[in-house]
C-alpha cells in the first residue's frame, strides 16, 4: 500500500524563461558602498515605471554579489523581454539614497560569469 506519486515532468528548454544579465554602473559624486541604497533607486524606478505587475512579468532579481562597490558596478538578471524595459528605468533614477545619481546600462549577456568578467570586473 505504499503508493509512489508518480514524478513531474521537467520543463522542457524551450519553455524555460530566458535569461539575461544587465550591467550597469553608478555615475555620482559619492561612493555608493550600500547596495540596499542602489537596489532600492532601481526597484523604485522601476515600479514607477511599469508597474507591480509589469516588473513581476520582466522577474527582475538584483544581484548583490556581483556589485562591486569599488567600481560602482553592478549585475540585474531579467527575462530577454524586459530587457529593453529595464533599460528605460535605470535612465530614469535620479537618486542614489540621499546623493544625486546616474545608473547608466553597460551591456547584456546570457552567461552571468561573461557578463561579470566583461563588464563589472574588466
Amino acid at each position: 500500500m505504499n503508493r509512489q506519486r508518480p514524478r513531474l515532468r521537467p520543463i522542457l528548454p524551450t519553455l524555460k524563461e530566458k535569461k539575461r544579465y544587465l550591467a550597469f554602473e553608478i555615475l555620482s559624486n559619492g561612493k555608493m558602498k550600500d547596495f540596499s541604497d542602489v537596489s532600492r533607486a532601481i526597484w523604485g524606478s522601476l515600479l514607477s515605471f511599469v508597474g507591480t505587475r509589469g516588473a513581476g512579468e520582466m522577474g527582475v532579481i538584483m544581484i548583490p554579489e556581483k556589485y562591486n562597490a569599488k567600481r560602482q558596478r553592478g549585475l540585474i538578471r531579467v527575462a530577454h523581454t524586459g530587457l529593453d524595459t529595464l533599460r528605460a528605468s535605470l535612465a530614469l533614477v535620479q537618486k542614489v539614497g540621499d546623493d544625486d545619481a546616474i545608473v547608466r546600462s553597460l551591456g547584456a549577456s546570457g552567461i552571468l560569469m561573461k557578463a561579470h568578467k566583461k563588464f563589472v570586473e574588466g
